[in-house]
């Protein structure tokens, strides 16, 4: 959707809003009349079903998106495309099973009329559709042997608006059609299942007649499906829900497993106060579903940052897909009211602990906890509180901060916790565990936020942005931005007060439409640098930038402008603003895991003592954590356990293993490990020797390693065939000026890359700076991208095939890992594709996996 740029009346702004970080009040010295969400601990209503952040197309090819990313929010369902359909270029259900099935899922629901290519589905005819239904089910059973029944059937998607829309004079049509297409699929699979019928909203008279029908025909679906697309869905699910249960009850129905294989709006998505309404309901009626495809396959419906970092709102998938145990009753002030608080809450008895995930309101929250049975929790916890928000679609998010902890005792199971407003986008989870080891307390940093709109502006305007009037529009900070940036003295202005003297990260929230784009950053009235933006999908698809700079203590002005010298407009500097972030760097960034962080299976449990919570590993018991890495390089990963005895632990990053790693001796130790690891989400496996005890993983940035990666320039490398290098223009992000074009749709059109001395045999990691801006057009909404790929082939060795997402512009250069086993000594790296066109090329990067490891590392 393009940003519609005429002109409106400009708002300019002298006073700045200047926002200190979020601190948690505690007791009754919060603000006056919060909302109040009740939490009883003691009322369960089921085991946590985790079925509520599901996606339709979030998957497009095989390492679209990442599969560490994919494993953290670990959606039980996805809906994809028929296989070999036309609807759209990529997310073929076969083409994306073996990742899915890999990091977690579950179930893949197959939306059958995908196969065509035309939306709304063009209507050959029922034979014509018959046949398509033989072909798509039989490669399935045939591919998929021994796990085609993870494979569920959408015979028809939104029949009330397409093929069969006037049910006075087609319900028959539909019935005789969905026998038809029922009865070939069940011919094929006797035991397939069938999804429907998977209507455009909840249609009571035409279900009740559906169903009426179907059962007494023996047609009847084997999972319940229908869509909630509006706003007005937040308020009317759950009578929806109950409507449909009672449905089934009058016409002796069992009750059938419900799938809303599409739910909400562009504004929700990547919005964590927005999800947590929607996750919440899903949850509270233990359903499966799937959040709507607005915008592009294969970026988890709007919570993938490139191909594997996360957005704020990822990390909320992330905190609901941890949630282990029962879920228990937590009831917010207004549980049927859209746009306002909303809660979820579990209890681990194993693991004695409670969480609850809260948020979406504006007003100061207080959680009235109660239940909290001393047999779990004793009589002194822990709360530890981690806020969430939104980062923008393509804007990265790391580790949410601790932004409160304390601990206290708890009098006749009850617990007062107090949550600031302000943040409607924001999302908070609270961790309840029994106090052990040392008194928690806060990493959150200083961090202050500005709204661009707020700002004083020179030859700019301000854009209204409401969502709540059209939710159908994407999320903007505060419901307005500023853009119309495109007059050499175009300027937004604000004042900071910071706290201390030293460096601090300016995040720029911002949409550049499909051009990557620069503007000149002043401090206090002195160029700083030229800010180089990424592309985005559009004027309103909001991405940040970070950049760091240097202040002394107290009140500076920063300015964005469109030009450095106030008469030459930078290239692609029309560029909307939206926000500013203003965050406090001390030393190299670092993150904690504790214990409560990780996923178990094959057996690990948690345990706690005096000195904390603790692993148990030993056999298949593994733990699981997953860590953010701000930029590509090095790492050091340190594992801090209690080791009954000496022996290996079998440390897995993204599934490739670190060898050497050791408990030497019995007792308290610690391991480190130097890894490189690329931008994102990395999957960090642990398992150990029978009774060690695991208490943390603590991921320090090793800049200073980064040394040993060997870096060529594209151009510079050795090219064949039609490839070619192509001089940067405009407000590309090309390093030294050039990119290397038209390599691949031929086996001689190649780039190779010649290993330096020392990079012998070894695991590796290449990251190529790429630009890939291919796409089918057409598609009345959705951005139908198309990912491009390089088979990279080590001369004498192995071909590894490389993928690269579509990055808005052919000029916009974003890094991609590509891991590595590399068998010869010195056999050169040759990149090309024999079959299709590569991705454009700035630069390669060559690092080994693991530099080091010592086994007695200091904690």
């Amino acid at each position: 959707m393009q940003r519609h740029r005429s002109a409106r009346r400009a708002l300019t702004v002298a006073a700045v809003l200047a926002l200190t970080s979020m601190t948690v009040i505690q007791g009754p010295a919060a603000a006056a009349a919060p909302d109040v969400v009740t939490v009883n601990f003691a009322q369960r209503t089921g085991p946590v079903h985790g079925g509520a952040t599901g996606m339709l197309y979030g998957l497009s090819d095989p390492g679209v998106p990442g599969g560490s990313l994919l494993a953290g929010a670990r959606p039980r369902t996805v809906a994809q495309k028929a296989p070999d359909g036309d609807q759209h270029p990529n997310g073929d259900a076969l083409v994306i099973a073996d990742g899915f099935f890999e990091a977690g899922g579950e179930e893949i629901v197959v939306y059958m009329q995908d196969v065509y290519s035309r939306w709304p589905y063009e209507n050959l005819g029922i034979d014509d559709y018959l046949a398509k239904v033989d072909t798509m089910v039989r490669k399935v059973v045939r591919e998929r042997p021994k796990d085609k029944a993870k494979f569920v059937w959408v015979p028809f998607n939104e029949p009330d608006g397409i093929w069969y829309q006037d049910w006075a004079t087609q319900k028959e049509k539909f019935y005789s059609d969905w026998k038809a297409v029922v009865g070939r699929i069940r011919s094929i699979d006797p035991q397939a299942r069938i999804v429907g019928p998977n209507e455009a909203r909840y249609n009571p008279g035409r279900l009740r007649d559906f169903l009426t029908w179907a059962k007494s025909a023996g047609y009847l679906p084997d999972i319940m499906a229908w869509h909630e697309l509006s706003r007005s869905s937040l308020a009317d699910y759950r009578g929806h829900y109950e409507h449909y249960r009672a449905l089934e009850r009058e016409l002796g129905i069992a009750p059938l497993p419900v799938n809303i294989d599409e739910y909400g709006n562009r504004r929700d998505m990547s919005v964590p106060g927005q999800l947590i309404q929607w996750i919440s309901m899903f949850e509270d009626t233990k359903v499966d579903a799937d959040m709507a495809y607005w915008t592009y396959a294969g970026n988890l419906d709007d919570h993938a940052v490139r191909t594997r970092q996360a957005n704020g709102g990822w990390w909320l998938l992330k905190w609901y897909a941890d949630l282990t145990g029962q879920t228990v009753r937590a009831t917010p002030p207004q549980p049927n009211v859209p746009d306002t608080v909303q809660a979820l809450a579990a209890l681990d008895e194993s693991a004695r602990r409670g969480t609850v995930l809260v948020g979406g309101g504006t007003a100061p929250v207080r959680l009235d906890v109660t239940g909290l049975d001393p047999a779990v929790f004793g009589r002194q916890v822990d709360v530890l509180v981690s806020r969430t928000t939104w980062s923008g679609y393509e804007g990265d998010a790391l580790e949410p901060p601790v932004v409160a902890a304390r601990r206290t005792a708890v009098t006749g199971g009850k617990l007062s916790v107090d949550l600031p407003g302000g943040d409607v986008m924001a999302a908070y989870r609270v961790v309840i565990v029994p106090s052990a080891g040392p008194a928690p307390a806060p990493d959150a940093p200083w961090t202050a936020s500005i709204e661009a709109e707020s700002a004083t502006l020179t030859s700019a305007q301000v854009y209204d942005q409401d969502t709540t009037a059209d939710p159908q529009r994407y999320a903007t900070s505060g419901k307005r931005d500023v853009g119309s940036m495109n007059k050499p003295d175009s300027a937004v202005t604000f004042a900071v007060t910071v706290p201390r003297t030293g460096r601090y990260r300016l995040g720029i929230y911002h949409g550049a439409n499909k051009v990557p784009g620069r503007h000149a950053l002043f401090v206090d009235g002195q160029l700083d640098r030229i800010v180089q933006y990424s592309a985005n999908l559009g004027w309103t698809y909001r991405g940040r930038t970070d950049v760091e700079i240097k202040l002394t203590a107290g009140t500076h002005r920063l300015s964005l402008r469109t030009s450095a010298d106030g008469s030459t407009l930078l290239p692609g500097s029309d560029v909307t603003l939206d926000k500013f972030d203003l965050t406090e760097i001390t030393g190299p960034r670092r993150a904690v895991h504790p214990a409560d962080e990780a996923r178990l299976s094959g057996g690990a449990r948690l345990t706690r003592t005096g000195a904390g919570p603790a692993i148990t590993l030993g056999g298949d018991a593994r733990a699981t954590f997953f860590a953010a890495a701000a930029e590509d390089g090095y790492h050091d990963l340190t594992l801090s356990y209690r080791a009954g005895r000496a022996g290996d632990l079998d440390v897995r990053v993204d599934g490739r293993a670190v060898p050497g790693v050791r408990a030497a001796r019995p007792g308290d130790g610690a391991s480190r490990v130097r890894v490189y690891l690329p931008a994102g989400i990395s999957k960090i496996d642990v398992g150990g020797p029978s009774g060690l005890q695991l208490r943390e993983l603590v991921t320090v940035r090793a800049a200073q390693a980064d040394a040993a990666v060997h870096r060529v320039e594209a151009e510079r490398a050795r090219l064949s065939g039609t490839a070619h290098v192509t001089g940067a223009t405009g407000g590309s992000n090309a390093s030294a000026g050039a990119y290397v074009s038209d390599l691949g749709n031929g086996a001689a059109n190649t780039l190779t890359l010649d290993r330096p001395a020392g990079f012998g045999p070894g695991q590796y990691v290449l990251v190529t700076h790429y630009a890939n801006a291919d796409r089918n057009t057409g598609h009345p909404y959705n951005t139908d991208v198309i990912s491009r790929f390089l088979d990279i082939t080590e001369t004498g060795g192995a071909t590894t095939r490389g993928v690269f997402r579509h990055n808005y512009a052919w000029d916009n250069f974003w890094p991609q890992a590509t891991p590595l086993t590399l068998t010869t000594a010195s056999g050169p790296l040759v990149l090309g594709n024999a079959n299709a066109f590569g991705p454009n090329v700035d630069r390669l990067e060559l690092a080994r996996f693991v530099l080091e490891v010592d086994n007695q590392a200091r904690t």
